[in-house]
C-alpha cells in the first residue's frame, strides 16, 4: 500500500505524519529539523514511502535537498495551497498541520515549487547581502525627516556633509528631541561607511560571476539590463527547462514572477484585476531606467 508523509517544518523541531492511501494516520512523530534525523525516521518506518510533502519556505530547503539525496521523492508544496487547505481547521497545532500536509500529496491538491540549487541560493545570498545595508541606509534619512516633521521642523534640502549639522540645528533646545535624533545621524554615517566597505567586494564578486556566465552576458545585451539584473533573473529562474512555454499568449516565465493580472470569473461576472504579485519579488523590482526611445 502507498504511504505519504507530511512534515510541518519548524526551526528546531518538526512534526511528521504518515498516512496510507486511504488517508488513515499510520504514525506520527516529532524530531529535530535536520535532514539526517528525518531520513532516519523515514528509514525506520518499515513501509515504502511514496511521497514526502514539505511546505515551501527557507527552513524546508535543506530538508528537501537532504531527503532527495537520500532517495525519497520529496515535493515542496505551494504555501498558498497549504494555507487554503489548512484554513478550515479551527485548532491549529504542529501535529494537526502535519496531518493536513500529509493529505495534500496523497490527494494531489498541490502545486510543486521548484527547489533552488545550492549555486542559485549562493547567488541570492550574495545579491541580498549586497542590497540589504543599502536599503537600511536609505530608510534612515526619511525616518529622521519624519520625526522632525512631527514637531513642525522641516529639514529641507541638505547635502551629505550638511545633513547631520542641520538635524542638530533643528533639534536644538528640545531635550527629548535631541535625545532621539542625536544618535541617528551618527548611525547613518556609520552605516554608510560599512555599506560602502561591504558593497565593493560583493559587487566585484557579482561582476566576476557574470563574466564567466554566458547566459548573463546575453541578457545584458537587453537595453537597461546590467550585471545585477541579469544575475537576479538567472538565479530566480534556476532551471529554465521547467518552463515549458516561452512564447505565445501564455508565458510560464512571466506568470511565475507575478506580472499576470488576477481574474475572477463566475457566471456573468468576469473581473480582471491587478497583477497577482506572486513569485520572486526581487525580479519584479527591477525596471529599465533608459529612455523609452531605446526600448
Amino acid at each position: 500500500m502507498e504511504h505519504y508523509v507530511g512534515i510541518d517544518v519548524s526551526l528546531e523541531f518538526s512534526s511528521a505524519c504518515v498516512v496510507d492511501a486511504t488517508g488513515k494516520v499510520v504514525r506520527e512523530a516529532k524530531g529535530r529539523s535536520e535532514p539526517e534525523a528525518v531520513a532516519a525516521f523515514l528509514a525506520g518506518l518499515g513501509v515504502a514511502v511514496t511521497r514526502v510533502g514539505l511546505e515551501a519556505g527557507p527552513l524546508s530547503r535543506r530538508l528537501h535537498a537532504g531527503l532527495t539525496a537520500a532517495g525519497h521523492e520529496t515535493v515542496l508544496l505551494e504555501t498558498r495551497h497549504v494555507k487554503a487547505a489548512l484554513s478550515a481547521m479551527a485548532v491549529r497545532t504542529d501535529r494537526r498541520d502535519a496531518r493536513g500536509v500529509a493529505q495534500l500529496p496523497r490527494l494531489g491538491w498541490y502545486r510543486p515549487v521548484h527547489g533552488k540549487s545550492p549555486a542559485a541560493q549562493e547567488i541570492r545570498a550574495l545579491l541580498g547581502g549586497r542590497k540589504t545595508p543599502l536599503g537600511k541606509l536609505l530608510d534612515l534619512g526619511p525616518s529622521i525627516r519624519g520625526i522632525l516633521r512631527g514637531f513642525g521642523l522641516k529639514l529641507g534640502e541638505a547635502s551629505r556633509s550638511r545633513f547631520a549639522a542641520r538635524v542638530r540645528e533643528l533639534a536644538a533646545g528640545q531635550a527629548m528631541l535631541e535625545a532621539v535624533v542625536e544618535p541617528m545621524p551618527r548611525a547613518r554615517e556609520a552605516l554608510r561607511t560599512e555599506a560602502a566597505a561591504l558593497h565593493r567586494p560583493l559587487h566585484r564578486r557579482v561582476l566576476a560571476i557574470v563574466r564567466g556566465h554566458g547566459v548573463c552576458r546575453r541578457l545584458m545585451t537587453v537595453p537597461g539590463a546590467g550585471a545585477v539584473v541579469a544575475l537576479t533573473f538567472v538565479a530566480a529562474v534556476g532551471d529554465p527547462t521547467r518552463c515549458r512555454r516561452s512564447r505565445g499568449r501564455s508565458r510560464d516565465v512571466g506568470a511565475h514572477f507575478g506580472p499576470t493580472p488576477r481574474r475572477c470569473q463566475s457566471g456573468e461576472t468576469d473581473v480582471v484585476g491587478g497583477i497577482t504579485r506572486v513569485g520572486d519579488a526581487s525580479v519584479r523590482g527591477w525596471r529599465c531606467t533608459r529612455p523609452r526611445t531605446c526600448r
